[in-house]
């Protein structure tokens, strides 16, 4: 089959490398270096114009398609930037996102020139316990991917941002938050359950708290396709814990953004009775309402509605555009090769406490069309928002 997405160009990164700066010794990146454009920020308290963009291998974008994303971030110059998919194999990219792009599991193999594994591995030595916020570079492969990795943030206008990391250390997630220097979180963490040191296991969660507001950035597990522990088990257990976890920090108000891997309702999908019916091998669930493409099936929609009551959110991009848009509407796109091709699904969202929902100002999505333009080489594209601040005697905790 036509391969999708570009292999790896073996003599480095298309762009220009910069100086390499100093290893941080901290979590998150420091650089000394002045930090934004202060004529632009000086006026704002805390960030207001965030983006949250599933790479599918960020260390793959890095190499195969910075310059038009570094131009993307030039241009709409976000406060905040959340990633996630960090660490992927290339053999995966074709089909990340449980299976969606071709409807079965695949073997992950070294499967031709130019695929190889695409690590971005939490550092640490075989058999020890990781350190999930560093990235590891104790062999000469982790060292030069490293390299390549931090000349890239290094350079502009990433090097105007502080950056966090949760590694996952042999699957494909990991996440990652940029933040601009002028406006330092209180507190970052990494897991639902707040504990600062502590990771989720596959680094699919990073929290920053600031003055008047928190902002999650999650990489949601996939559903699978059966009932089993790395399927539909997980994904209720999920679920269940970010039910608990938005109850829970209702003191403050919250931005929860990332591939959050379900469209809620049918408005959200380009084909609904396709995504309703989808089938692996033929294989029906014993509950009905866990049948269809992950995703999309009416379990996970429910639990997701009910995420959104308990917790008092809002789907910032809902919020705003009522109408289905066929055209720009869609933040996942199917392989433009197969019975997938123009299949669609809007699983990246900014949700965002009520108590914000009258500041939005904007939330887009930046990608347009079955052939993918706006996406960077990812199977999803970014996706922004954009809130007014706050006015001085506003109370939103």
């Amino acid at each position: 089959m036509k391969r999708f997405f570009q292999p790896i160009q073996k003599e480095g990164s298309p762009f220009k490398k910069p100086t390499l700066s100093p290893p941080s010794t901290n979590n998150h990146a420091q650089n000394p270096e002045a930090s934004g454009d202060d004529n632009n920020n000086n006026n704002k308290k805390e960030p207001s114009k965030f983006v949250t963009w599933n790479a599918n291998s960020f260390l793959l974008r890095v190499k195969n398609n910075w310059p038009e994303f570094t131009k993307f971030v030039e241009t709409l110059d976000p406060d905040v930037i959340a990633i996630q998919v960090l660490l992927t194999f290339d053999s995966l990219s074709l089909f990340d996102h449980g299976f969606r792009l071709f409807g079965k599991s695949m073997t992950l193999v070294n499967v031709g020139s130019g695929e190889m594994e695409v690590r971005m591995p939490a550092a640490g030595a075989k058999g020890t316990p990781k350190n999930q916020g560093e990235l590891k570079d104790d062999t000469s492969s982790s060292r030069e991917e490293k390299q390549i990795l931090m000349r890239a943030i290094s350079s502009p206008p990433f090097k105007s941002y502080d950056v966090w990391w949760s590694l996952s250390d042999s699957k494909y997630a990991g996440t990652a938050l940029f933040v601009k220097k002028c406006f330092p979180p209180k507190k970052v963490s990494f897991s639902l359950d707040r504990t600062a040191s502590k990771h989720e296991p596959d680094g699919r969660v990073i929290l920053a708290e600031f003055e008047s507001f928190r902002i999650l950035n999650t990489y949601s597990p996939n559903n699978g396709w059966k009932e089993e522990e790395n399927a539909f088990q997980r994904r209720r257990k999920w679920d269940k814990r970010i039910m608990e976890f938005v109850i829970e920090i209702s003191d403050k108000p919250l931005i929860w953004c990332g591939d959050l891997n379900v469209s809620h309702e049918e408005i959200d999908v380009s084909h609904p009775e396709f995504f309703s019916s989808a089938k692996l091998n033929g294989y029906i669930p014993p509950n009905k309402e866990d049948c269809g493409q992950p995703g999309f099936t009416l379990s996970e929609r429910k639990r997701f509605g009910a995420i959104l009551k308990e917790g008092m959110l809002a789907d910032a991009y809902r919020f705003l555009q009522k109408e289905k848009d066929m055209e720009r509407g869609f933040s996942w796109s199917g392989n433009p090769v197969g019975k997938y091709r123009g299949k669609r699904m809007r699983i990246d969202y900014f949700i965002v406490s009520e108590k914000l929902k009258d500041r939005i100002v904007a939330c887009d999505m930046h990608g347009q069309g079955i052939e993918l333009q706006g996406f960077y080489g990812s199977d999803h594209c970014p996706v922004s928002l954009e809130l007014s601040q706050a006015s001085p005697d506003s109370d939103q905790s």
